[in-house]
């Protein structure tokens, strides 16, 4: 739900954007895929720990991918009769549903695992975020 929440919005400011000619940014490509990636390879891992199949595992994972690729095209739709409010709407919703997904359960799954890296990491994380925005 977590994926969905966060990666629907997020999706449909994408769209939005390739809709209105704005060129994507390479700081945006690798925001949604440096957050997406171990949101997904984490849950997918606590998936098979927990018994499910891997081939229910994956279909899981391609429901969403698919469910977020309509997201962008509904965007992109979407884009001709709405306006900024909408996209700062969708922004908006798409970071608070991150920042709820991090705190209450990346963050503390990480810390459990890899303990002091934690910190580090999510450090590099937000320095990488910001410093691919001012290059962009």
């Amino acid at each position: 739900m977590g994926a969905l929440l966060d990666g629907i919005p997020e999706q449909l400011v994408l769209g939005i954007g390739l809709a209105s000619g704005e060129p994507v940014s390479i700081a945006l490509v690798v925001a949604i895929l440096v957050s997406n990636l171990p949101e997904s390879i984490g849950s997918a891992a606590d998936l098979l720990e927990g018994g499910m199949a891997k081939s229910r595992v994956l279909l899981l994972w391609a429901g969403v991918a698919v469910l977020c690729a309509a997201a962008t095209v509904a965007g992109f739709g979407l884009a001709s009769i709405t306006g900024d409010e909408f996209r700062s709407a969708a922004s908006g919703f798409a970071a608070g549903a991150l920042l709820v997904m991090l705190v209450d359960s990346m963050i503390p799954e990480a810390q459990s695992k890899a303990k002091e890296s934690t910190g580090l990491a999510t450090v590099l994380g937000f320095a990488l975020a910001a410093g691919l925005a001012l290059a962009s």
